[in-house]
Formats: structure tokens, C-alpha cells, sequence
């Protein structure tokens, strides 16, 4: 049965053999952004009655205009109903996640002299509104919620806002708004897909407009995304979930098999390698997957063998460690987990990656749930780029600047030369003798 799962030895694969491992289901959107152009136009131009009518053609969820809101009742009604254990994880994890962000967050302003009258520095303040999609096509996220509610409320936005899609019911996830609830807010409203970007990014009667829309969804939200990013701000590229689980030699080969199922059990867009140059290992590896799959209820073992199974995923079986580390860092993956007794050894060749876990027993679940950094990561080779979301993509900073007579006196003939030369004389005449003569008229 292990010839289930994919076995890539990159010392006989061609290059571009190797170039399409790097491939992810994000990569091609063509077919979807066309599509999403209609949602697009109908949600700007009928609201709330466009929003209802998608949930009920696209999820066959019972939903009319006047219930796109979230109600008081229905969060109080979640918390009665949701197991108090559960409850009881979702305050620790969302306490260990504030924690981190607010260890995050940078100086609300500094200042520093750098040379004589010269002041420089830079301040801090929140972005205006934001909205956090929590995606629920694959299960329900509440996890999503409290990673992207709450450094949103650590930075001080002054309005956050939940977009989720309402379940078969109508209603919104129980765990979903205990979770929004224990991040500190308590707007949410039931919307999907392209239909919740063009939601937010244009205002319906109940849902407000938002500068930015932060959060992981379906190719049908990214594709919303890049179609309405001249509109809202659409933060960092976060699709399918990707995971590469790189083992040395000292690796457990059978923690190696577990923790590169975690990420592919999402779904068949998924991406999930098992990166190592130890044959023992990758071979022990790939004969215990199939046992784990029996542990699994028989939707989550389907999702993980498709990918595990094909072009997207299995295991990656490299000539040395440092064909390991070439292919990580070309790959950038969302996850990385480094599988060894000696994890740190491994770190400073890791360039490229949004999370990097090290040793065995800093598992991938631990870090997408409660851990306290943010799991919402940059996808499909962003990382090359990107960080993974927190406190600064709620906030944005100014430069500041002040300046003493002494300071101009220094800075001021040598900006002369330099504007002079780019051939702009308002910018020279602004620190010329023009200036002394405005303020000599002034009499200062």
C-alpha cells in the first residue's frame, strides 16, 4: 500500500521535473477569475439580496437578506451550546496568541538625532477597519478567527469585523463566534467566497465597507482578492494549506509520517512533502503512512492520499542536506517543520519559509491552534516575500521628521546641489536665500 504515496528522488529528475514540485493549486486561478467577476458585480450592485441568494444557489444554506448579521442572542446561544471544554481550549489558546502579538507589537513612536538639529523617527497607528475571513467550505475555523481577530484588536483598529459563511443551518459556527467573542468582537456576518471580498471591500446595508480583508479561503475568495485589490487592501496571499516536513537522519520516521499528514488532510488542493536525505528515513516514512490513514475517518484519509499520492505531495528524497535546504528555500513553504535531535543545526540554511517549527515535538497542530504565533502564512512561494500575518498588518507607520536651525544650516546648501542638478527649482529655491530673506521679513 505505500506505493500510495509518491516517492520524488531528485538525482533522476529532470529540472523541470523538479520546477513542477514547486507548483501549487494557486498557481492557476484563470479559471475562476472570469467567474468571479458576476458575484462581483451583483454584490456591488444588489447588497445583502445578493449575498443571500449565493448562500442559497452556491452552499443550499437557507439564507434571506435581513440574517446576514450575527445576533447577541446568537452568540449567547453558542456559548450554551458549545462544550465548556472546548470553551475552555478556546480561552487558552486565544490567550496564548495575545500574548504573542502583544510582545509583537513595535514602539508607538521614536525619535533619534543623527546628526546635529536633525531629528528622524517614526510613529505608529492602526488601520482605520478591517475585516477577518474565517473560510468554513472545508470544517469551521474558529482557529482562523482568533488568528486574525486578535492582533487586529492588539494593534487598536478601531473596527473589526468577521466575514464567515453560514453553515447548512443558516446560522453562523458555535465556535466561530465563542472565539470571536473572546478576541474582543462581536460583528459578524454570514457571507463566502468572491461575494464576502466584494461584501467588504464596497459595503452592503448590513456589512460595512473595510479598508483591508485579512485571512485564508477557497480559490474562489483569492480570486475575489485579486480582482478587487484596487479596491480593499487584500493583506498577504493565503490559499491551500502546504507543509514541508524536512527529517535528517536522527528523525523519527514515524513522527515524520504523522506530521506530514496534518497539512494534506485539508484538502485535495493541499501540498505536503516529506523533504530528507536519508533513504532509511524516507522509506520508513512512506511504509507507515497508510497505517495512520486507517486512524483517520474516511473523507480526511481521502484528502491526504490525493495529495500525498500525487504531483503536489509525498515524499522528496534528496542526494544530500544540501540539496534539502535548495529545494526548502525555492519552495518558501507556508509550514516547515524540522524533523531531528539537533533541529537548530538545520535553522540558519532556512531562508525561505513563514513558519519553522523545530524538533519533534514542536508538532504542526500545536502551532496552528494555540501555540501563539499566527497561522495565517503566505502561500504558494509568497514566503519568498512575506511574513506571516500579525500586529503590522493591522497598522501602518509615518516617517517624522524635525529640524533645528543648526540642522538646516548643514542640510541645506548640499539639498540645493542636489536639486539644482535634478533640475527642480522649487526645491531649490525652498533652502536658498530665499528662504533666510522669508524669514528675515518675519523677523526672526
Amino acid at each position: 500500500m505505500n506505493e500510495a504515496v509518491s516517492l520524488h528522488d531528485l538525482t533522476v529528475l529532470t529540472e523541470e521535473q523538479r520546477a513542477n514540485l514547486l507548483l501549487r493549486a494557486e498557481d492557476d486561478l484563470a479559471s475562476y477569475l472570469d467567474k468571479v467577476d458576476p458575484i462581483i458585480a451583483a454584490v456591488k450592485a444588489e447588497g445583502d439580496h445578493a449575498l443571500a441568494k449565493f448562500a442559497r444557489e452556491f452552499d443550499q444554506v437557507p439564507l434571506t437578506h435581513d440574517a446576514i448579521a450575527a445576533t447577541a442572542n446568537d452568540f449567547d446561544q453558542a456559548f450554551d451550546s458549545l462544550d465548556a471544554q472546548m470553551i475552555s481550549v478556546l480561552e487558552y489558546a486565544a490567550d496564548n496568541i495575545r500574548r504573542y502579538h502583544e510582545a509583537q507589537m513595535p514602539q508607538n513612536f521614536w525619535m533619534q538625532e543623527i546628526r546635529p538639529g536633525v531629528l528622524v523617527g517614526e510613529r505608529y497607528t492602526s488601520i482605520d477597519s478591517v475585516a477577518c475571513y474565517s473560510p468554513r467550505g472545508k470544517g469551521s475555523f474558529p482557529s482562523v478567527t482568533l488568528m486574525t481577530v486578535i492582533p487586529a484588536v492588539v494593534a487598536g483598529v478601531e473596527q473589526v469585523i468577521v466575514v464567515t459563511p453560514a453553515g447548512p443551518d443558516g446560522q453562523v459556527d458555535p465556535a466561530t463566534l465563542v472565539a470571536a467573542r473572546l478576541a474582543g468582537v462581536e460583528q459578524v456576518y454570514k457571507a463566502g467566497g468572491a461575494q464576502a471580498v466584494a461584501a467588504v471591500a464596497f459595503g452592503t446595508d448590513t456589512i460595512p465597507a473595510c479598508r483591508k480583508i485579512v485571512g485564508p479561503g477557497s480559490p474562489w475568495f483569492v480570486a475575489g482578492r485579486q480582482r478587487l485589490q484596487h479596491v480593499i487592501d487584500t493583506g498577504l496571499p493565503a490559499g491551500p494549506s502546504e507543509v514541508i516536513v524536512m527529517a535528517d537522519e536522527t528523525a523519527n520516521s514515524s513522527i515524520a509520517a504523522l506530521d506530514i499528514i496534518i497539512e494534506s488532510e485539508h484538502g485535495p488542493d493541499s501540498s505536503a512533502f516529506l523533504v530528507t536525505w536519508s533513504k532509511d528515513v524516507a522509506l520508513a516514512a512512506r511504509e507507515k503512512i497508510p497505517g495512520y490513514w486507517q486512524q483517520m475517518s474516511e473523507g480526511q484519509a481521502a484528502h491526504s492520499q490525493a495529495v500525498l499520492g500525487g504531483q503536489r505531495g509525498g515524499i522528496v528524497l534528496t542526494p544530500n542536506a544540501e540539496e534539502a535546504y535548495r529545494f526548502i528555500n525555492d519552495y518558501a513553504p507556508e509550514h516547515l517543520q524540522v524533523l531531528s535531535k539537533h533541529p537548530y543545526e538545520h535553522l540558519s540554511h532556512i531562508r525561505n519559509a513563514a513558519e519553522i517549527l523545530l524538533g519533534e515535538h514542536t508538532a504542526g497542530s500545536i502551532a496552528n491552534y494555540m501555540m501563539g504565533p499566527n497561522c495565517v502564512l503566505p502561500t504558494s512561494g509568497a514566503a519568498h516575500t512575506h511574513s506571516p500575518l500579525g500586529v503590522h498588518d493591522f497598522m501602518k507607520s509615518c516617517s517624522v521628521g524635525h529640524m533645528t536651525k543648526t540642522g538646516y544650516n548643514e542640510m541645506a546648501p548640499k539639498t540645493h546641489i542636489f536639486a539644482t542638478y535634478e533640475g527642480f527649482d522649487a526645491h531649490a529655491n525652498a533652502v536658498s536665500e530665499l528662504r533666510e530673506q522669508a524669514f528675515a521679513d518675519d523677523g526672526q
